[in-house]
């Protein structure tokens, strides 16, 4: 057999934002030309060494190129004088780790691996580390958020890889620490394979064919680590993201057999996409629409029916009130750094913008109830509101959020599941794009005044 040698892959270190990748050049050489000379010792039974010169995690994988996350070998402890954890995965791949505040967080990113198998209250054994959460964060990379119960530093994090099998092991240390100290060291560092590029001014759009399909931009809410409202069915677990991306590619398909559309999604798969860069992905597209799509619970009323939300400052009631908090906090759970956000004057110049665009949100809303209710839709009794969403915030994109229905309704719940009904709901919405596309164009100049 192969002597089984464990080289450090990564270095301690106590500082925050390391990026590493798996294996040394060296350790691969050896294990290379070890692999080799058993090779050649063993002239029988070819086929059978072939394989058993496989890792064994890579035989129950399914040939999957991704690293999988290794549940049984995975754990925080809390020990004297902080915590304890260790992910251990199949294989290595490159790496990051920092620091969070507002609340206290320790973000891992990892080059995509997959969590099967891991189950969040495995990471919160551990006193000092009171949530979880883990999934795609954008595609190829995946994201760990460990929530702390109070402010520590990552004093060494290190990846152990096995020259043999290719298994690793990273292993971090907490350490407690004030919460002056922490604050001076959190902030995610900047990375162009999933930060929004620097701003660049921006060219007066081309005058286009006031016959040409507009693009409307469908934004499925929620992805990857982020599952939305989440309901137990007799089939399964029914999650919000799902049913929201399986909806967006019904209607626009839809929109685009129209004819009078072209569509685009900010997410097409599973995968995390931060409330800033949905925005950001519509105005990189030239979106003529924006439309964001959710179907959310709420814990507290009997809320059911399609809403349409357009921007305020202010929600009109509480249960807007609740999801703009509910939207809001899970960019924040996610590891989303918003510590740059606020900016006085770009949200003056941004309001004045609006001033024109807010209108025609406001015409789009009524058409596309309207147009639900054309068709015998399931709409809520208030089914016109407003609420200071941020994907809203786009100051010249006409946008609307559109609650199709509410998980925590169980009449809603059938339907988001019926394919008559999202059917259904589709064409309200197409009739209602159409129908506001007309009357856009006989009034967008009065508005402008």
């Amino acid at each position: 057999m192969v002597a089984k040698t464990v080289k450090r892959a990564s270095i301690l270190a106590s500082v925050l934002g390391v990026c590493l990748c798996c294996l040394p050049a060296e350790a691969q050489t050896t294990a290379q030309t070890e692999t080799q000379t058993q090779a050649q010792t063993q002239t029988q039974a070819q086929t059978q060494t072939q394989v058993q010169a496989l890792a064994p995690s890579s035989l129950t994988q399914g040939f999957s190129g991704l690293a999988r996350v290794d549940a049984a070998e995975t754990f925080a402890r809390d020990r004297r004088g902080g915590v304890d954890i260790a992910i251990a995965m199949s294989q290595g791949v490159p790496f990051r780790v920092f620091t969070l505040a507002d609340p206290e967080r320790v973000v891992i990113d990892f080059q995509e691996v997959d969590w099967s198998g891991l189950a969040a209250e495995q990471l919160t054994a551990a006193d000092g580390i009171h949530a979880a959460q883990f999934g795609t964060y954008v595609p190829g990379w995946s994201r760990l958020i460990l929530g702390l119960s109070g402010p520590m530093e990552v004093t060494s994090v290190a990846m152990e890889v096995d020259e043999v099998t290719a298994a690793a092991q990273l292993d971090l240390r907490l350490t407690p620490t004030s919460a002056s100290a922490f604050a001076a060291t959190v902030g995610a560092p900047r990375d162009a394979r999933w930060d929004l590029p620097a701003p660049t001014l921006m060219t007066a759009p081309k005058q286009e064919d006031a016959l040409a399909p507009l693009l409307v931009v469908l934004d499925p809410g929620h992805g990857g680590l982020d599952p939305g409202a989440e309901a137990e069915m007799r089939q399964g677990l029914v999650q919000e993201k799902q049913l929201m991306l399986q909806f967006a590619i019904e209607l626009g398909e839809m929109l685009v057999r129209s004819g009078q559309f072209n569509v685009q999604l900010t997410r097409d798969d599973d995968y995390f996409v931060s409330l800033e860069r949905r925005i950001a992905l519509a105005h990189q597209a030239g979106a003529d629409v924006f439309m964001s799509l959710h179907a959310d619970s709420l814990s507290e009323g009997q809320a059911h029916g399609t809403t349409v939300y357009v921007l305020s400052q202010d929600a009109s009631d509480s249960a807007s009130q609740a999801l703009v908090e509910r939207h809001e906090r899970t960019d924040l759970l996610a590891g989303t750094d918003l510590s740059q956000a606020d900016d006085k004057v770009t949200d003056v110049l941004l309001d004045l913008a609006r001033q024109e665009t807010h209108p025609r949100s406001e015409a789009l809303a009524r058409s596309l109830v309207e147009g639900l209710q054309s068709q015998g839709g399931d709409i809520n009794r208030r089914p016109l509101r407003e609420a200071g969403f941020s994907v809203l915030k786009s100051a010249d994109i006409p946008s609307v959020l559109v609650e199709i229905g509410f998980m925590s309704s169980p009449r809603d719940l059938a339907n988001l599941l019926d394919p008559d009904w999202r059917n259904r709901t589709a064409r309200g919405l197409l009739n209602g794009l159409l129908t506001w596309r007309i009357e856009d164009e006989a009034t967008r100049a009065l508005v402008r005044q």
